[in-house]
């Protein structure tokens, strides 16, 4: 890898960072947001859906216009638009008006993982493209490590606004930055060809059914995995009892192990095939969800070494499911397709949220119920999604795209 890729990875992945944060962030802030607008559980998944609900739609726009504009000026378009929206959230006076600025957030947020996706596709062969997908994507493991804990940290020090203040402000610096350093990325575009709304990237995902399942692998992936998150923290303060000092800790421990797992794991999957890292990771994962939403009180390092190892797999997972489907698109092509999986992500990860909020209710003491048929419907989906990744991805390790 050249001087040159590895900046375009680092500053792709600071991005990845605080878009990735923002979304995360507001999770763990239900026992903190719950209480403040004395909302039910259904209304603080309306928060947490309202942003991917959003994006979805805007990542699915982006399909008929993406493949024609130069992806670095779409995606610092996209970016300061949603850091804009991310310091109205931290400014918010009320309940109706974080809901609107999550959702404005969303509009802009979805046509960033989308093009971030498509530039490391251009940049890096199939051969490679697990270890730069890894690197990136370790801003994920960076976001849990660094940004959660500090994000709470910030929330219980001056309120739960100041996490999206210093997320913008974070954002703010790197602009500048990725103006300069990151390279016209528009050789995807025709010579002479106009910018203009095409369908034809859209027409190719319906008529290839190896495309639209992979879209529908990727949506319930997403799904599987935030089926369980929003209530996490809300469990295990609420009804587990550990405080909210302790909590922080799972989101530390887990990036951590979640940062090393997406580098090693990427790296692996390039040598030994993207299928069999995804795989095990799967099944390894199974178990650990029926683990966590069955919790009892029990000495917190378990309940740290069960996270780490679930945070571990899931980036595994992440990071060799994104790869696979990748290739199953053409380069000319691969900015709808890609803004269509970022769409399809988001509207996963919104049904897990409204799922979950619906599934999920408060008990008189303030605990909630339900909880463990979270991780019953998230096993159910994950084991969708194995024999899925067995039959439309089973050659993918022998081509290159």
């Amino acid at each position: 890898m050249t001087k040159k890729e590895r900046a375009i990875l680092v500053l792709l992945a600071i991005l990845n960072f605080t878009h990735i944060l923002d979304f995360m962030i507001m999770m763990p802030l239900g026992n903190y947001l719950m209480p403040y607008f004395k909302i039910s559980p259904q209304q603080f998944s309306f928060l947490v859906a309202s942003y991917t609900f959003s994006a979805s739609i805007s990542g699915f726009a982006a399909i008929f216009f993406a493949d024609g504009f130069d992806r670095k000026r779409l995606l610092i378009i996209a970016y300061a638009g949603f850091l804009l929206a991310t310091l109205a959230c931290g400014v918010a006076p009320g309940y109706t008006f974080l809901l609107l600025a999550r959702i404005v957030a969303g509009l802009f947020g979805g046509l960033i993982g989308a093009q971030v996706i498509s530039i490391i596709a251009d940049i890096f062969s199939y051969e490679r493209r697990g270890s730069a997908m890894g690197a990136v994507m370790s801003a994920f493991a960076v976001a849990s490590t660094v940004g959660i804990p500090l994000g709470l940290y910030l929330a219980n020090l001056i309120s739960w606004h100041a996490p999206f203040i210093f997320i913008a402000a974070t954002g703010a610096l790197l602009i500048p930055l990725l103006i300069y350093y990151l390279p016209a990325m528009n050789k995807h575009i025709m010579e002479g060809e106009r910018k203009k709304i095409s369908f034809e990237g859209f027409a190719g995902i319906l008529k290839d059914k190896k495309q639209y399942t992979a879209l529908i692998f990727s949506g319930l992936i997403m799904f599987a995995h935030f089926v369980i998150i929003p209530f996490i923290n809300p469990f295990m303060e609420f009804n587990l009892g550990y405080s909210k000092k302790l909590t922080p800790l799972i989101y530390l421990v887990g990036g951590i192990t979640a940062f090393i797992a997406s580098n090693y794991l990427g790296r692996l999957s390039d040598k030994i095939g993207k299928l069999k890292i995804f795989t095990v990771c799967l099944l390894i994962s199974l178990p650990l969800m029926f683990i966590i939403t069955n919790l009892v009180t029990i000495p917190y390092w378990i309940v740290l070494a069960l996270f780490g190892l679930w945070f571990s797999v899931a980036t595994g997972r992440g990071v060799t499911s994104q790869a696979m489907i990748s290739s199953v698109v053409k380069p000319e092509h691969r900015g709808s397709f890609q803004s269509f999986n970022s769409s399809v992500q988001q509207l996963g990860s919104g049904l897990a949220a409204l799922v979950a909020g619906f599934v999920v209710t408060k008990n008189v003491n303030g605990s909630i119920a339900n909880y463990a048929w979270l991780g019953v419907i998230g096993v159910a989906a994950m084991l969708i999604t194995f024999f899925i990744a067995r039959k439309t991805f089973s050659t993918v390790d022998k081509k290159t795209v």
